[in-house]
């Protein structure tokens, strides 16, 4: 009853916190909260006319919602390389932004489940996917295997972070006996949500493009450079405007992991560009309509270039010792870098994997303004949930918020 009891002053403390703050502040949730209404109308007209005011098709059925999930996931996934060092090999430098780095995992997984939503059609035909009332499917579904790892992610994501916060609300140190179990579990899971996401594109057959040994651990190399990407201008930010302490030490850590991971995620990519242009056959044609167009059609050509180019840009930024440790530089490299594997986990892999179509057809894709609008929406609500996540996790880290007996 006592727990209950601090729970309510929690929810009450944490509603003043988030409803007070700077002019600035209230001009970015303002902001957020405008570009959710435009997404939620755009929501509403999909909802009346259906997945027909989208730019897919049934030769495309996958567009610009699948694709921002597929970026997500790894963005969600990335938050594992803050919780290993922090919880597991007590990293004190890690450890002032590793509840950041969850914040951040919640809200990406918030949006990857809306942005399934929004692929469905709607809300109504979730029961689907509900053990024992919808065609669950399982073992042999990857799809089922991927609804479970990523909730399991999200309820990992959430208990271990509100315990520690929970505690600390109270003015009390977290017990490693109940929460370092759970870090080591979201470790494996992280790479698991990430592995079955992969596995279910692998596991398309008729989709040659997606049958590449390597697009599993590609999966990860460039969750763990575009999410700690992320991370690092989501910690500039806050300790900009914040009182929060970030120190340098900090962000050089994370962008140290950035660096090797974007060196390997550009490894790999030499490597599939070798398999698919070396010895070519006809399940090359994805690739070759990727790169270079076929029969005139050219629609990815400059999405893909520009990402190659800012993905190589961005890590040969980060592979110099003295450009990383330059702030400036290091935060633009984060951005491009963000963006390119933004565009090469999404319209790059993706779509391609779509065209051409099983007997031969090329039927291009454009997303509308219908499905740039929700898309709009559903990573302002992101932001939205990550802002009050954050500024509650920090007044607390600061103890500025504490239970008042």
């Amino acid at each position: 009853m006592k727990q209950l009891t601090i729970f309510k002053s929690l929810v009450k403390d944490s509603f003043d916190v988030i409803t007070k703050g700077s002019k600035k502040y209230h001009l970015w949730m303002a902001f957020l909260t405008f570009i959710m209404l435009i997404g939620m109308y755009c929501y509403s007209i999909q909802i009346k006319h259906g997945l027909a005011v989208t730019g897919m098709t049934d030769r495309v059925s996958w567009g610009l919602y699948i694709s921002n999930f597929t970026f997500l996931v790894g963005v969600a996934a990335a938050a594992v390389i803050l919780v290993m060092p922090t919880y597991v090999l007590k990293d004190i430098d890690f450890k002032q932004a590793v509840l950041i780095g969850e914040g951040l995992a919640v809200a990406a997984l918030i949006m990857c489940l809306a942005f399934v939503i929004a692929d469905m059609g709607g809300p109504s035909v979730l029961w689907h996917m509900i053990p024992g009332i919808g065609v669950f499917n399982f073992p042999n579904s990857m799809l089922t295997w991927d609804v479970i790892v990523l909730n399991g992610y999200l309820f990992l994501n959430i208990t271990i972070p509100f315990y520690i916060l929970f505690r600390h609300y109270q003015g009390k140190e977290s017990k490693a006996s109940v929460y370092v179990p759970g870090a080591l579990l979201s470790v494996f899971w992280a790479v698991g949500i990430h592995l079955v996401t992969a596995f279910l594109y692998q596991g398309l057959q008729a989709r040659p493009f997606w049958n590449n040994a390597l697009l599993g651990p590609r999966f990860l190399a460039s969750a763990f450079a575009a999410g700690p990407a992320l991370i690092i201008l989501v910690l500039a930010v806050i300790r900009t405007y914040s009182d929060f302490k970030i120190e340098d030490k900090t962000i050089k850590k994370i962008a140290l992991v950035v660096t090797i991971a974007a060196q390997i995620n550009i490894i790999m990519l030499v490597s599939e560009l070798f398999k698919e242009f070396y010895a070519p056959t006809h399940h090359s044609e994805s690739a070759y309509y990727l790169f270079f167009g076929l029969d005139g059609k050219t629609a990815l050509l400059p999405w893909i270039w520009t990402s190659i180019s800012m993905n190589v840009l961005a890590t040969v930024l980060l592979s110099f010792h003295r450009f990383r440790n330059n702030f400036k530089i290091l935060y633009f490299s984060c951005f491009i870098l963000f963006i390119a594997i933004w565009i090469e986990k999404g319209f790059g892999l993706i779509v391609p994997g779509f065209i051409p179509g099983p007997y031969g057809k090329i039927a291009e894709y454009t997303p509308t303004g219908i499905e740039i609008g929700v898309t709009f929406g559903i990573w302002a609500l992101g932001a939205f949930i990550f802002t009050i996540i954050a500024r509650t996790a920090i007044n607390i880290e600061l103890g500025k918020l504490r239970y008042k007996k």
